[in-house]
């Protein structure tokens, strides 16, 4: 998708990886620990599902930007309550005059990654386990 900025995946407020294909007009990258964007993706998604009643929050406009939002579910060991937890992985869209289209897309192209990160990281331990799924950003560079 040549209208994408940024692709990542948010775990419990925080972005596990993410993955910049261009720069982002007027945006000064932050260290991990000041980047409010995890949280705020948390927050808004829970905020939708809860309050409306729907299962996700697809995506939003902002400016000349979508963010567009794809929810899985994920099994981690380090859960004491050994539930499934939402994990999103979001997209940063250059708005064009078709944002439906470019929704679709995204949601398309990212479901395999879904799928392969579920997969690969069902039952791990995200607290001590985080560094290995750095190595999920080379799969991000397919989108």
């Amino acid at each position: 998708m040549k209208e994408l900025y940024e692709i990542g995946i948010v775990f419990r407020g925080a972005i596990i990886v993410n993955h910049f294909f261009k720069d982002i007009p007027g945006y000064q990258k932050k260290k991990p620990h000041q980047d409010l964007r995890g949280p705020f993706i948390s927050v808004i998604n829970s905020f939708v599902s809860r309050v409306y009643n729907y299962e996700a929050l697809e995506y939003f406009e902002s400016g000349s930007f979508l963010c567009v939002f794809k929810i899985g579910e994920i099994k981690a060991r380090d859960n004491p309550a050994k539930e499934k937890e939402p994990i999103i992985f979001y997209g940063l869209v250059e708005k064009k005059k078709k944002s439906k289209k470019l929704v679709k897309t995204f949601l398309i192209r990212v479901e395999p990654l879904v799928e392969l990160f579920i997969k690969r990281y069902s039952n791990k331990d995200f607290m001590n386990e985080l560094y290995q799924m750095k190595d999920f950003e080379f799969e991000l560079l397919g989108m």
